[in-house]
């Protein structure tokens, strides 16, 4: 085996293991938030909400990728279930404007804030200081990863 075969089987380990473990972590920290079983193209429309500000459906559809016609469908299960509201927009009343509700966008704070407590703890009470400083020199590396 050549040394490039070999830096690519590692580097296929380490993909395999990063995966395995960033899988790991996000059902945990799903199961935290409360956000249960809602599919991830609901947590992106209220991710986005969240972070954007009111938007139409087809700002979303557009943000998302997918066709209008099937993020109406995403955005009528998120106002059943109290999570999005819409309002006519004030410069053109033929579209309409959605929002987190008080209630969401209060209730997305709280897993947040759940989320950060249950990593915080971990790392406290799971890591010595010498492998929290281990931790904190491999973010930049991960971070070169998503960029």
């Amino acid at each position: 085996m050549t040394e490039q075969e070999e830096r690519d089987d590692a580097a296929q380990a380490l993909a395999t293991e990063i995966r395995r473990i960033g899988g790991r972590l996000k059902r945990r920290l799903r199961e935290i938030s409360g956000v249960g079983d809602m599919p991830g193209s609901q947590i992106a429309v209220l991710l986005h909400l969240e972070s954007e500000g009111q938007a139409t459906i087809s700002d979303l559809a557009r943000a998302e990728g997918m066709r209008p016609q099937s993020m109406g469908a995403i955005i009528a299960a998120l106002e059943a279930a109290g999570h999005v509201q819409g309002r006519p927009d004030p410069a053109d009343g033929r579209r309409t404007l959605l929002s987190l509700t008080e209630r969401c966008a209060a209730w997305m704070q709280a897993g947040r804030i759940a989320r950060q407590d249950m990593l915080a703890g971990a790392i406290a009470a799971r890591l010595s200081p010498e492998e929290q400083t281990q931790l904190g020199a491999a973010l930049p590396l991960l971070a070169r990863l998503v960029e």
